[in-house]
């Protein structure tokens, strides 16, 4: 009888021991994050996640690029935890994420403007909403139908799947088709490249950008009718709402967020995850009111 009892002891601390041991190893086991989508915020997501794996050093955080719609459609696929994206998620992409049982929840960390850029060769300092969408859509070719030398413009655009695309078709264009003849980049970078090398190309980029390009690029005045004034992008501008060309960006996740997506997402809404949206060259979305 005590033989047995001593086995039976015995078989308990063991279990105990493995349990304890497959606890131990759950809590310290590497997490693997992964955020996908606008290629906008691409730096300022990467800043987040270097500043965010300091403090958590157990949660590894993967960061790509690729476009909103390429990250919204990871989230609606199931191979991203968060999705981000300079636009608003889309009503035909609510009704594919009804249908795969999925459920984005919207969480706005910042706000961008959208610079209009230009060689800073190019004698031409401010557009109008009007001009700006007539060089967009073909009708303005030559710099010299809004005031600069007669020289061919070359259009620059994002690709579809960027969330910049779509807001800049939407808001300044007025959901006019571009131009066949705009040159489709696939990233913000192409077309700071572009814009570098070129004197007569037009492009447009998420203002975060434009303070890293330590003056390759100008950025022009922009007014939303001929009767008001230009006014510059910059995140005191884009703060009050002067400047006419800004958007919110926000991070997306599939329902409420949990664990080690919770964490990240209040990092990013946390005091030290907005002062990199400042640093990084975005505005709060509390700055605005909003």
């Amino acid at each position: 009888m005590k033989r047995i009892k001593s086995i039976i002891t015995v078989t308990a601390l063991v279990a105990f021991i493995i349990a304890q041991s497959a606890s131990f190893s759950s809590a310290d086991e590497k997490k693997n994050l992964v955020i996908k989508g606008s290629d906008t915020m691409v730096h300022l997501v990467s800043n987040w996640a270097e500043a965010f794996m300091e403090e958590h050093p157990s949660i590894d955080v993967s960061v790509t690029g690729g476009g909103s719609g390429t990250g919204i459609a990871a989230l609606l696929n199931g191979t991203t935890d968060i999705c981000a994206a300079s636009r608003k998620i889309k009503g035909k992409e609510l009704k594919f994420a009804a249908k795969k049982n999925v459920t984005p929840v919207e969480f706005v960390v910042a706000r961008d403007g959208i610079a209009v850029v230009v060689n800073p060769k190019n004698p031409v300092n401010a557009l109008s909403f009007d001009q700006i969408a007539a060089i967009y859509t073909g009708e303005y070719t030559n710099w010299a139908q809004v005031g600069g030398p007669d020289k061919k413009i070359v259009v620059l655009s994002r690709e579809s799947s960027s969330g910049t695309y779509v807001f800049f078709q939407e808001h300044v264009l007025k959901k006019q088709d571009y131009t066949p003849s705009a040159r489709l980049m696939p990233a913000t970078a192409a077309i700071i490249q572009s814009v570098t090398d070129d004197q007569w190309t037009i492009g447009y980029v998420g203002l975060g950008y434009v303070a890293h390009t330590k003056g390759k690029v100008k950025s022009l005045k922009v007014n939303a009718a001929d009767s008001l004034k230009a006014i510059a992008p910059s995140d005191v501008t884009v703060a009050s709402g002067a400047y006419p060309i800004a958007r919110p960006l926000q991070l997306y996740t599939n329902g409420q967020p949990s664990g080690a997506v919770k964490i990240f997402i209040e990092f990013a809404n946390s005091e030290k995850g907005q002062e990199i949206v400042r640093s990084t060259g975005f505005v709060p979305p509390s700055a605005t009111g909003k």
